[in-house]
Protein backbone atom coordinates (compact mmCIF):
# COMPACT_ATOMS: atom_id res chain seq x y z
CA UNK A 1 0.00 0.00 0.00
CA UNK A 2 1.11 3.57 -0.61
CA UNK A 3 1.73 5.79 2.36
CA UNK A 4 0.42 9.31 2.38
CA UNK A 5 2.99 12.08 2.47
CA UNK A 6 2.45 15.73 3.21
CA UNK A 7 4.52 16.84 0.26
CA UNK A 8 7.51 16.13 -1.87
CA UNK A 9 11.05 17.37 -1.84
CA UNK A 10 11.00 17.97 1.87
CA UNK A 11 7.79 19.92 2.37
CA UNK A 12 4.31 20.77 1.22
CA UNK A 13 3.64 22.05 -2.24
CA UNK A 14 2.64 25.63 -2.87
CA UNK A 15 -1.03 26.41 -3.10
CA UNK A 16 -2.63 25.83 -6.48
CA UNK A 17 -6.01 24.71 -7.84
CA UNK A 18 -7.15 21.36 -6.50
CA UNK A 19 -8.91 19.45 -9.26
CA UNK A 20 -10.53 16.18 -8.26
CA UNK A 21 -8.33 14.25 -10.68
CA UNK A 22 -4.81 14.40 -12.01
CA UNK A 23 -3.81 17.99 -12.82
CA UNK A 24 -3.73 17.94 -16.61
CA UNK A 25 -1.46 21.00 -16.72
CA UNK A 26 1.39 18.71 -15.70
CA UNK A 27 1.01 16.30 -18.61
CA UNK A 28 2.58 18.48 -21.32
CA UNK A 29 5.86 19.22 -19.49
CA UNK A 30 6.05 15.59 -18.34
CA UNK A 31 5.63 14.24 -21.88
CA UNK A 32 7.93 16.74 -23.59
CA UNK A 33 10.64 16.21 -20.99
CA UNK A 34 10.43 12.42 -21.03
CA UNK A 35 10.94 12.18 -24.82
CA UNK A 36 14.23 14.10 -24.81
CA UNK A 37 16.23 10.96 -24.10
CA UNK A 38 14.64 8.58 -26.64
CA UNK A 39 14.67 11.19 -29.42
CA UNK A 40 18.40 11.73 -28.93
CA UNK A 41 19.06 8.01 -28.56
CA UNK A 42 17.34 7.22 -31.86
CA UNK A 43 18.29 10.23 -34.04
CA UNK A 44 22.01 9.59 -33.64
CA UNK A 45 21.69 6.26 -35.47
CA UNK A 46 21.41 7.96 -38.87
CA UNK A 47 24.07 10.59 -38.05
CA UNK A 48 27.00 8.27 -37.24
CA UNK A 49 28.14 7.84 -40.83
CA UNK A 50 28.13 11.56 -41.80
CA UNK A 51 29.82 12.44 -38.49
CA UNK A 52 32.50 9.84 -39.18
CA UNK A 53 33.05 11.30 -42.64
CA UNK A 54 33.24 14.85 -41.27
CA UNK A 55 35.90 14.02 -38.68
CA UNK A 56 37.62 11.16 -40.49
CA UNK A 57 36.69 8.79 -37.66
CA UNK A 58 36.06 5.03 -38.05
CA UNK A 59 32.94 3.30 -36.63
CA UNK A 60 34.96 2.08 -33.63
CA UNK A 61 35.27 5.75 -32.57
CA UNK A 62 31.88 7.15 -33.61
CA UNK A 63 30.13 4.38 -31.64
CA UNK A 64 31.13 6.32 -28.51
CA UNK A 65 28.50 8.88 -29.47
CA UNK A 66 25.98 6.16 -28.62
CA UNK A 67 27.82 4.70 -25.62
CA UNK A 68 28.48 8.12 -24.07
CA UNK A 69 24.78 8.90 -23.85
CA UNK A 70 24.00 5.48 -22.36
CA UNK A 71 26.77 5.77 -19.80
CA UNK A 72 25.82 9.29 -18.72
CA UNK A 73 22.14 8.47 -18.52
CA UNK A 74 22.64 5.20 -16.67
CA UNK A 75 24.59 7.05 -13.99
CA UNK A 76 22.56 10.24 -14.15
CA UNK A 77 19.05 8.81 -13.82
CA UNK A 78 19.34 7.54 -10.21
CA UNK A 79 21.63 10.41 -9.16
CA UNK A 80 19.29 13.08 -10.49
CA UNK A 81 16.34 11.04 -9.24
CA UNK A 82 17.70 11.24 -5.70
CA UNK A 83 18.06 15.00 -6.07
CA UNK A 84 14.45 15.17 -7.28
CA UNK A 85 13.39 13.34 -4.11
CA UNK A 86 15.31 15.86 -2.00
CA UNK A 87 14.65 19.15 -3.79
CA UNK A 88 11.43 18.52 -5.69
CA UNK A 89 10.82 17.87 -9.40
CA UNK A 90 10.54 21.46 -10.68
CA UNK A 91 14.10 22.58 -9.96
CA UNK A 92 15.77 19.47 -11.36
CA UNK A 93 13.45 19.42 -14.37
CA UNK A 94 14.39 23.00 -15.26
CA UNK A 95 18.11 22.41 -14.69
CA UNK A 96 18.07 19.21 -16.72
CA UNK A 97 16.13 20.55 -19.69
CA UNK A 98 18.31 23.66 -19.65
CA UNK A 99 21.40 21.44 -19.93
CA UNK A 100 19.81 19.78 -22.96
CA UNK A 101 19.74 23.13 -24.77
CA UNK A 102 23.35 23.89 -23.83
CA UNK A 103 24.43 20.43 -25.00
CA UNK A 104 22.61 21.02 -28.28
CA UNK A 105 24.56 24.23 -28.88
CA UNK A 106 27.88 22.61 -27.92
CA UNK A 107 27.20 19.75 -30.33
CA UNK A 108 26.18 22.07 -33.14
CA UNK A 109 29.52 23.91 -32.95
CA UNK A 110 31.75 21.01 -31.84
CA UNK A 111 35.17 21.29 -33.53
CA UNK A 112 36.16 17.66 -32.99
CA UNK A 113 34.74 14.21 -32.31
CA UNK A 114 35.95 14.42 -28.70
CA UNK A 115 34.00 17.64 -28.16
CA UNK A 116 30.96 16.03 -29.75
CA UNK A 117 31.21 13.07 -27.37
CA UNK A 118 31.45 15.54 -24.49
CA UNK A 119 28.24 17.18 -25.70
CA UNK A 120 26.54 13.77 -25.73
CA UNK A 121 27.66 13.16 -22.13
CA UNK A 122 26.14 16.49 -21.07
CA UNK A 123 23.04 15.61 -23.07
CA UNK A 124 22.78 12.33 -21.18
CA UNK A 125 22.88 14.05 -17.81
CA UNK A 126 20.41 16.70 -18.97
CA UNK A 127 17.85 14.16 -20.16
CA UNK A 128 18.11 12.26 -16.86
CA UNK A 129 15.83 14.59 -14.91
CA UNK A 130 12.48 14.41 -16.71
CA UNK A 131 11.49 10.78 -16.10
CA UNK A 132 12.23 10.72 -12.33
CA UNK A 133 10.48 14.10 -12.07
CA UNK A 134 7.43 12.72 -13.90
CA UNK A 135 7.24 9.70 -11.59
CA UNK A 136 7.47 11.94 -8.51
CA UNK A 137 4.79 14.28 -9.88
CA UNK A 138 2.54 11.28 -10.54
CA UNK A 139 3.04 10.10 -6.97
CA UNK A 140 2.37 13.54 -5.48
CA UNK A 141 -0.80 13.98 -7.53
CA UNK A 142 -2.10 10.66 -6.24
CA UNK A 143 -1.36 11.77 -2.68
CA UNK A 144 -2.93 15.18 -3.20
CA UNK A 145 -6.19 13.92 -4.71
CA UNK A 146 -6.45 10.68 -2.76
CA UNK A 147 -7.39 8.99 -6.04
CA UNK A 148 -4.42 6.77 -6.70
CA UNK A 149 -4.96 5.68 -10.29
CA UNK A 150 -1.83 6.61 -12.26
CA UNK A 151 -2.09 3.90 -14.94
CA UNK A 152 -3.34 6.30 -17.63
CA UNK A 153 -0.55 8.81 -16.98
CA UNK A 154 2.14 6.12 -16.89
CA UNK A 155 0.76 4.67 -20.13
CA UNK A 156 0.95 8.10 -21.80
CA UNK A 157 4.60 8.38 -20.76
CA UNK A 158 5.40 4.91 -22.10
CA UNK A 159 3.61 5.48 -25.39
CA UNK A 160 5.24 8.87 -25.94
CA UNK A 161 8.64 7.26 -25.52
CA UNK A 162 7.75 4.44 -27.93
CA UNK A 163 6.44 6.83 -30.59
CA UNK A 164 9.50 9.07 -30.42
CA UNK A 165 11.86 6.07 -30.56
CA UNK A 166 10.11 5.01 -33.79
CA UNK A 167 10.11 8.38 -35.52
CA UNK A 168 13.55 9.40 -34.22
CA UNK A 169 15.60 7.94 -37.11
CA UNK A 170 13.22 9.43 -39.70
CA UNK A 171 13.37 12.81 -37.96
CA UNK A 172 17.16 12.59 -37.83
CA UNK A 173 17.32 11.80 -41.53
CA UNK A 174 15.07 14.76 -42.34
CA UNK A 175 17.17 17.12 -40.22
CA UNK A 176 20.42 15.90 -41.80
CA UNK A 177 18.92 16.41 -45.25
CA UNK A 178 17.92 19.97 -44.37
CA UNK A 179 20.91 21.15 -42.36
CA UNK A 180 23.56 18.44 -42.12
CA UNK A 181 24.40 16.26 -39.12
CA UNK A 182 24.80 19.26 -36.81
CA UNK A 183 21.04 19.82 -37.08
CA UNK A 184 20.55 16.62 -35.05
CA UNK A 185 22.12 18.49 -32.13
CA UNK A 186 20.62 21.91 -32.90
CA UNK A 187 17.06 20.56 -32.61
CA UNK A 188 17.64 20.18 -28.87
CA UNK A 189 17.64 23.97 -28.49
CA UNK A 190 13.95 24.57 -29.38
CA UNK A 191 12.97 21.39 -27.52
CA UNK A 192 14.77 22.72 -24.45
CA UNK A 193 13.03 26.10 -24.76
CA UNK A 194 9.61 24.43 -24.94
CA UNK A 195 10.36 22.32 -21.86
CA UNK A 196 11.67 25.31 -19.91
CA UNK A 197 8.59 27.39 -20.78
CA UNK A 198 6.18 24.61 -19.82
CA UNK A 199 8.14 23.76 -16.68
CA UNK A 200 8.25 27.33 -15.40
CA UNK A 201 4.55 27.90 -16.07
CA UNK A 202 3.05 24.59 -15.01
CA UNK A 203 5.25 22.67 -12.59
CA UNK A 204 4.53 23.32 -8.90
CA UNK A 205 7.09 24.97 -6.68
CA UNK A 206 8.36 23.14 -3.63
CA UNK A 207 10.02 24.69 -0.56
CA UNK A 208 13.72 24.32 0.07
CA UNK A 209 15.08 21.16 1.62
CA UNK A 210 15.14 21.40 5.43
CA UNK A 211 18.61 21.54 6.92
CA UNK A 212 19.88 19.31 9.66
CA UNK A 213 21.38 15.90 10.29
CA UNK A 214 20.75 13.33 7.59
CA UNK A 215 19.73 15.77 4.87
CA UNK A 216 22.99 16.25 2.99
CA UNK A 217 23.74 15.16 -0.54
CA UNK A 218 25.70 11.90 -0.42
CA UNK A 219 28.40 12.92 -2.91
CA UNK A 220 30.87 10.12 -1.98
CA UNK A 221 28.11 7.55 -2.39
CA UNK A 222 27.16 8.97 -5.77
CA UNK A 223 30.81 8.98 -6.87
CA UNK A 224 31.33 5.34 -5.84
CA UNK A 225 28.11 4.37 -7.60
CA UNK A 226 29.30 6.14 -10.76
CA UNK A 227 32.70 4.38 -10.69
CA UNK A 228 31.00 1.00 -10.14
CA UNK A 229 28.61 1.46 -13.02
CA UNK A 230 30.89 3.17 -15.55
CA UNK A 231 33.73 0.67 -15.17
CA UNK A 232 31.29 -2.23 -15.54
CA UNK A 233 29.53 -0.71 -18.55
CA UNK A 234 32.78 0.18 -20.32
CA UNK A 235 33.92 -3.42 -19.85
CA UNK A 236 30.64 -4.73 -21.28
CA UNK A 237 30.86 -2.47 -24.34
CA UNK A 238 34.05 -4.23 -25.44
CA UNK A 239 34.71 -7.59 -23.77
CA UNK A 240 38.48 -8.11 -23.91
CA UNK A 241 40.95 -9.88 -21.64
CA UNK A 242 43.24 -6.85 -21.52
CA UNK A 243 40.43 -4.96 -19.77
CA UNK A 244 40.45 -7.31 -16.77
CA UNK A 245 41.04 -4.38 -14.41
CA UNK A 246 37.62 -2.84 -15.17
CA UNK A 247 35.46 -5.52 -13.48
CA UNK A 248 37.96 -5.57 -10.61
CA UNK A 249 37.62 -1.80 -10.23
CA UNK A 250 33.85 -2.14 -10.41
CA UNK A 251 33.84 -4.78 -7.66
CA UNK A 252 36.09 -2.72 -5.37
CA UNK A 253 34.00 0.42 -5.90
CA UNK A 254 30.80 -1.59 -5.29
CA UNK A 255 32.18 -2.86 -1.97
CA UNK A 256 33.13 0.67 -0.95
CA UNK A 257 29.70 1.89 -2.03
CA UNK A 258 27.96 -0.74 0.12
CA UNK A 259 30.05 0.12 3.20
CA UNK A 260 29.43 3.83 2.69
CA UNK A 261 25.67 3.55 2.18
CA UNK A 262 25.18 1.35 5.24
CA UNK A 263 26.94 3.88 7.49
CA UNK A 264 25.63 7.31 6.50
CA UNK A 265 22.32 8.59 7.92
CA UNK A 266 20.88 9.72 4.57
CA UNK A 267 22.47 7.55 1.86
CA UNK A 268 22.18 7.99 -1.90
CA UNK A 269 20.73 4.46 -2.14
CA UNK A 270 19.27 3.24 1.14
CA UNK A 271 20.55 -0.33 1.04
CA UNK A 272 18.82 -1.15 4.31
CA UNK A 273 15.42 -0.33 2.88
CA UNK A 274 16.24 -1.74 -0.55
CA UNK A 275 17.57 -4.95 0.97
CA UNK A 276 14.30 -5.41 2.83
CA UNK A 277 12.24 -4.66 -0.26
CA UNK A 278 12.71 -7.93 -2.14
CA UNK A 279 9.81 -7.29 -4.55
CA UNK A 280 11.47 -4.07 -5.76
CA UNK A 281 14.81 -5.84 -6.25
CA UNK A 282 13.04 -8.51 -8.30
CA UNK A 283 11.42 -5.75 -10.37
CA UNK A 284 14.87 -4.38 -11.21
CA UNK A 285 16.00 -7.86 -12.25
CA UNK A 286 12.90 -8.21 -14.43
CA UNK A 287 13.71 -4.88 -16.06
CA UNK A 288 17.19 -6.14 -16.87
CA UNK A 289 15.94 -9.46 -18.25
CA UNK A 290 13.17 -7.86 -20.32
CA UNK A 291 15.39 -5.18 -21.81
CA UNK A 292 18.20 -7.64 -22.56
CA UNK A 293 15.86 -9.69 -24.75
CA UNK A 294 14.16 -6.66 -26.26
CA UNK A 295 17.40 -4.95 -27.27
CA UNK A 296 18.99 -8.23 -28.39
CA UNK A 297 16.09 -8.67 -30.79
CA UNK A 298 16.36 -5.10 -32.07
CA UNK A 299 20.13 -5.28 -32.53
CA UNK A 300 20.41 -8.87 -33.68
CA UNK A 301 17.32 -9.23 -35.85
CA UNK A 302 18.00 -5.94 -37.62
CA UNK A 303 21.58 -6.93 -38.43
CA UNK A 304 20.46 -10.36 -39.62
CA UNK A 305 17.78 -8.86 -41.87
CA UNK A 306 20.46 -6.87 -43.69
CA UNK A 307 23.32 -9.39 -43.74
CA UNK A 308 21.73 -12.82 -43.30
CA UNK A 309 18.52 -12.17 -45.24
CA UNK A 310 20.08 -9.64 -47.60
CA UNK A 311 17.49 -6.89 -47.25
CA UNK A 312 18.31 -3.22 -47.88
CA UNK A 313 18.40 -1.04 -44.76
CA UNK A 314 15.18 0.73 -45.76
CA UNK A 315 13.33 -2.57 -46.20
CA UNK A 316 14.64 -3.85 -42.87
CA UNK A 317 13.25 -0.71 -41.26
CA UNK A 318 9.83 -1.36 -42.78
CA UNK A 319 9.86 -4.92 -41.37
CA UNK A 320 10.54 -3.53 -37.90
CA UNK A 321 7.56 -1.19 -38.13
CA UNK A 322 5.38 -4.15 -37.16
CA UNK A 323 7.30 -4.34 -33.87
CA UNK A 324 6.60 -0.71 -33.03
CA UNK A 325 3.02 -0.72 -34.30
CA UNK A 326 2.07 -3.77 -32.25
CA UNK A 327 3.80 -2.43 -29.15
CA UNK A 328 1.93 0.88 -29.37
CA UNK A 329 -1.40 -0.84 -29.99
CA UNK A 330 -0.96 -3.18 -27.02
CA UNK A 331 0.04 -0.28 -24.76
CA UNK A 332 -3.00 1.73 -25.83
CA UNK A 333 -5.44 -1.14 -25.32
CA UNK A 334 -4.09 -2.45 -22.01
CA UNK A 335 -2.63 0.69 -20.45
CA UNK A 336 -5.62 1.66 -18.33
CA UNK A 337 -5.51 -1.59 -16.37
CA UNK A 338 -2.47 -2.26 -14.24
CA UNK A 339 -2.79 -6.09 -14.06
CA UNK A 340 0.94 -6.34 -13.37
CA UNK A 341 1.22 -10.11 -12.98
CA UNK A 342 -0.95 -10.89 -15.98
CA UNK A 343 1.05 -8.56 -18.20
CA UNK A 344 4.34 -10.02 -17.02
CA UNK A 345 3.21 -13.60 -17.62
CA UNK A 346 1.60 -12.96 -21.01
CA UNK A 347 4.48 -10.71 -22.07
CA UNK A 348 7.04 -13.35 -21.11
CA UNK A 349 5.15 -16.07 -22.96
CA UNK A 350 4.88 -13.94 -26.10
CA UNK A 351 8.56 -13.09 -25.85
CA UNK A 352 9.36 -16.80 -25.69
CA UNK A 353 7.11 -17.43 -28.69
CA UNK A 354 8.90 -14.74 -30.69
CA UNK A 355 12.32 -16.13 -29.76
CA UNK A 356 11.20 -19.64 -30.74
CA UNK A 357 10.00 -18.28 -34.07
CA UNK A 358 13.49 -16.88 -34.71
CA UNK A 359 14.82 -20.44 -34.62
CA UNK A 360 12.80 -21.12 -37.77
CA UNK A 361 13.93 -18.14 -39.85
CA UNK A 362 16.43 -18.49 -42.65
CA UNK A 363 17.69 -16.88 -45.82
CA UNK A 364 14.56 -17.98 -47.66
CA UNK A 365 11.97 -16.91 -45.07
CA UNK A 366 9.23 -14.89 -46.81
CA UNK A 367 8.68 -11.26 -45.94
CA UNK A 368 5.24 -11.80 -44.42
CA UNK A 369 6.72 -14.26 -41.91
CA UNK A 370 9.44 -11.78 -40.91
CA UNK A 371 6.82 -9.08 -40.39
CA UNK A 372 4.82 -11.53 -38.28
CA UNK A 373 7.84 -12.25 -36.07
CA UNK A 374 8.25 -8.53 -35.50
CA UNK A 375 4.56 -8.20 -34.62
CA UNK A 376 4.79 -11.04 -32.09
CA UNK A 377 7.79 -9.42 -30.41
CA UNK A 378 5.89 -6.12 -30.26
CA UNK A 379 3.35 -7.61 -27.84
CA UNK A 380 5.81 -8.05 -24.94
CA UNK A 381 7.29 -4.65 -25.77
CA UNK A 382 3.87 -3.15 -25.07
CA UNK A 383 3.13 -5.27 -21.98
CA UNK A 384 6.37 -5.64 -20.04
CA UNK A 385 7.35 -1.99 -19.90
CA UNK A 386 3.96 -0.98 -18.51
CA UNK A 387 3.90 -3.84 -16.00
CA UNK A 388 7.37 -3.15 -14.64
CA UNK A 389 6.76 0.61 -14.47
CA UNK A 390 3.54 0.11 -12.51
CA UNK A 391 5.17 -2.45 -10.24
CA UNK A 392 7.94 -0.01 -9.35
CA UNK A 393 5.41 2.73 -8.62
CA UNK A 394 3.66 0.44 -6.12
CA UNK A 395 6.77 -1.10 -4.55
CA UNK A 396 9.10 1.88 -4.16
CA UNK A 397 9.32 3.83 -0.91
CA UNK A 398 7.22 6.96 -1.58
CA UNK A 399 9.92 9.37 -0.37
CA UNK A 400 12.36 7.83 -2.88
CA UNK A 401 10.10 7.41 -5.88
CA UNK A 402 12.25 9.47 -8.25
CA UNK A 403 15.55 7.78 -7.36
CA UNK A 404 13.88 4.36 -7.59
CA UNK A 405 12.57 5.28 -11.04
CA UNK A 406 16.01 6.45 -12.11
CA UNK A 407 17.56 3.19 -10.95
CA UNK A 408 14.95 1.30 -12.97
CA UNK A 409 16.14 3.09 -16.11
CA UNK A 410 19.73 2.17 -15.20
CA UNK A 411 18.84 -1.52 -15.17
CA UNK A 412 17.27 -1.03 -18.59
CA UNK A 413 20.52 0.41 -19.93
CA UNK A 414 22.44 -2.49 -18.40
CA UNK A 415 20.13 -4.76 -20.36
CA UNK A 416 20.89 -2.82 -23.54
CA UNK A 417 24.62 -3.24 -22.97
CA UNK A 418 24.23 -6.96 -22.22
CA UNK A 419 22.26 -7.28 -25.46
CA UNK A 420 24.92 -5.51 -27.51
CA UNK A 421 27.62 -7.72 -25.95
CA UNK A 422 25.58 -10.83 -26.79
CA UNK A 423 25.05 -9.68 -30.38
CA UNK A 424 28.79 -9.09 -30.75
CA UNK A 425 29.55 -12.55 -29.34
CA UNK A 426 27.10 -14.40 -31.58
CA UNK A 427 27.95 -12.32 -34.67
CA UNK A 428 31.78 -12.26 -34.48
CA UNK A 429 32.21 -11.60 -38.22
CA UNK A 430 28.78 -11.11 -39.75
CA UNK A 431 25.14 -11.57 -38.80
CA UNK A 432 24.54 -15.00 -40.35
CA UNK A 433 21.61 -17.32 -39.75
CA UNK A 434 23.56 -19.65 -37.45
CA UNK A 435 24.47 -16.75 -35.20
CA UNK A 436 20.84 -15.56 -35.23
CA UNK A 437 19.70 -18.96 -34.00
CA UNK A 438 22.29 -18.95 -31.20
CA UNK A 439 21.18 -15.45 -30.20
CA UNK A 440 17.56 -16.64 -30.22
CA UNK A 441 18.43 -19.41 -27.74
CA UNK A 442 20.13 -16.82 -25.51
CA UNK A 443 17.01 -14.63 -25.66
CA UNK A 444 14.75 -17.62 -25.04
CA UNK A 445 16.65 -18.47 -21.85
CA UNK A 446 16.30 -14.88 -20.57
CA UNK A 447 12.57 -14.85 -21.37
CA UNK A 448 12.11 -18.15 -19.52
CA UNK A 449 13.80 -16.68 -16.45
CA UNK A 450 11.48 -13.67 -16.65
CA UNK A 451 8.46 -15.97 -16.80
CA UNK A 452 9.79 -18.05 -13.88
CA UNK A 453 10.07 -14.88 -11.78
CA UNK A 454 6.49 -13.78 -12.47
CA UNK A 455 4.41 -16.94 -12.71
CA UNK A 456 4.55 -17.98 -9.03
CA UNK A 457 4.69 -14.43 -7.62
CA UNK A 458 1.24 -13.95 -6.11
CA UNK A 459 2.34 -10.74 -4.40
CA UNK A 460 1.98 -9.00 -7.77
CA UNK A 461 -1.79 -9.54 -7.54
CA UNK A 462 -1.91 -7.22 -4.50
CA UNK A 463 -0.43 -4.26 -6.41
CA UNK A 464 -3.72 -2.44 -6.77
CA UNK A 465 -4.56 1.28 -6.53
CA UNK A 466 -5.51 2.68 -3.14
CA UNK A 467 -8.73 4.62 -3.59
CA UNK A 468 -9.98 7.53 -1.58
CA UNK A 469 -12.74 6.52 0.79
Amino acid sequence: MIRRLSGIGGGARTARPSPTGFDRRLIAPMLFGSVLNPVNSSMIAVALVPIGVAFGAPPAETVWLVSALYLATAVGQPVVGRLVDMYGPRRLYLIGTGLVGIAGLLGAFAPSLGALIGARVLLGFGTSAAYPAAMQLTRSEAERTGQDSPAGVLTALAMANQVVAVIGPALGGLLIGLGGWRAVFTVNVPLSVVCLALGMRRLPRTPGRPTGRGNGVDLPGMALFAVTLVSLMVFLTGLRLDRWYLPVLSAVAAAGFAVRELRVPDPFVDLRVLGGNVPLIVTYVRQWLGYTTSYAFMYGFTQWLEEGRGLPAATAGVVLLSLSATGLAVSAVTGRREAVRTKLVVGSLMQMAGCAALLLVGAGTPMWALVLVGAVMGVPQGLLGLAIQNALYRQAEPARTASAAGLLRTFGYLGALAASAAAAAFFPHRADTSGMHDLALFMLAGSALLLASALPDRSLDTLVPQRKA
